[in-house]
């Protein structure tokens, strides 16, 4: 048994101390499916593991889970399989054990509500959580030890004033460090740092912005919210500028997480050239994913169909529905005249089915 008192004990005599502050604490688990796969397959540490799929990588499919080991190669969650074995041929591939992730991600989870604070789950493998505490660095390597000791999992820890920064600060103390961001180093930190290096900022935002000569997180920050609403939008524009500063006004929040869709998608081992398969495909889905609402008793607000042909060329087309729904026939049915919008001119490799849920009232 560790002989570090519990946080909540910690967190109650803290304010005696008379040096107290809050922080936001963002714990991400390392290389979290391939660790789960390695505690049921210790001689395999230290090797290249690849996790998705079958475990197959001569079959159609895309990697889950990376080891450390393996992203030396390039590769990446994401990344097909068949690139994957040809990038590192020496990589040991296992195939995806959904349930088995999930419940070592509700034993990390209670883990950490064991430590004390508000925790929110953002994710099967990773959290945010809201301390009072007179030495944060101390207070995120018990936490640390307490998720190895209740999981054998290791996991990073980012420290930071807000969630925008311990998100950031998490990914620069991987693997299993700890490291803090807050106002006091963020611009050292970050100024020179692309702007794709903000939790918010994809590649195509930032191939916009550096098309209009904003390369960095400074230079992003250096520029007049004014000057970016025009093309990004009243909002959003203002909000990268905000970002840039690592602003961020999030309230960290332990109410149960919610899924903001289902979705459900198979690779194919052969393209799909008959349109007739492809829509029994997409109808096979629907009634999947209506299954996945009614076990979340939740309702869905629009379907979206994602199609990516024989040159991996990937497109989306949506549906808003009449009224919140998960009945399987009207999910169907949108899924089917979105499908319709494709011009399915050249074999599919991809087919996907996407219910995005209402959340604007209680499921009926």
């Amino acid at each position: 048994m560790s002989r570090t008192p519990p946080l909540w004990r910690i967190s109650r005599i803290a304010p005696m101390l008379g040096s107290v502050e809050r922080v936001v604490l963002h714990v991400d688990l390392d290389q979290f499916i391939v660790a789960v796969e390695l505690l049921r397959h210790p001689e395999l540490r230290g090797r290249p593991v690849l996790v998705g799929g079958s475990g197959d990588p001569t079959q159609r499919g895309v990697v889950a889970g990376a080891s450390y080991e393996a992203r030396r190669f390039g590769v990446r969650s994401g990344t097909p399989l068949r690139t994957a074995a040809a990038r590192c041929p020496e990589a040991v591939f296992l195939p995806a054990d959904r349930e088995t992730y999930l419940a070592a991600s509700e034993d990390v989870m209670a883990a950490l509500r064991e430590v004390g604070g508000i925790v929110e789950v953002a994710g099967w493998d990773e959290a945010f959580m809201l301390v009072d505490t007179d030495d944060a660095e101390r207070t995120a390597r018990f936490v640390q030890q307490h998720v190895r000791e209740r999981t054998a999992l290791a996991c990073s820890v980012g420290i930071g004033d807000n969630k925008l920064r311990a998100k950031l600060a998490s990914g620069l103390a991987k693997p299993a460090g700890v490291f803090r961001l807050d106002v006091s180093n963020w611009v050292e930190v970050m100024a020179d740092r692309p702007t794709d290096a903000l939790w918010g900022v994809g590649a195509k935002t930032a191939k916009k912005l550096a098309a209009r000569g904003i390369a960095t997180v400074g230079e992003l920050a250096a520029t007049p919210m004014a000057d970016l609403a025009g093309e990004f939008g009243p909002n959003i524009g203002p909000w990268l500028v905000a970002l840039a500063h690592g602003y961020d006004s999030t309230p960290v929040t332990d109410e149960p997480y919610q899924a903001r869709s289902h979705g459900r998608e198979v690779t194919f081992q052969r393209d799909l050239h008959d349109v007739a398969a492809v829509r029994a495909e997409i109808a096979r889905l629907s009634r999947t994913v209506a299954d996945d609402l009614a076990a979340d008793d939740a309702l869905a607000r629009r379907v979206v169909v994602t199609v990516r042909d024989s040159r991996f060329a990937t497109r989306t087309h949506g549906v808003s529905l009449s009224e919140p729904t998960r009945d399987a026939a009207a999910i169907a049915a949108a899924a089917r005249t979105a499908l319709d919008r494709f011009p399915l001119d050249r074999p599919v490799r991809l087919v996907g089915v996407r219910a995005e849920i209402d959340r604007s009232g209680a499921a009926r």
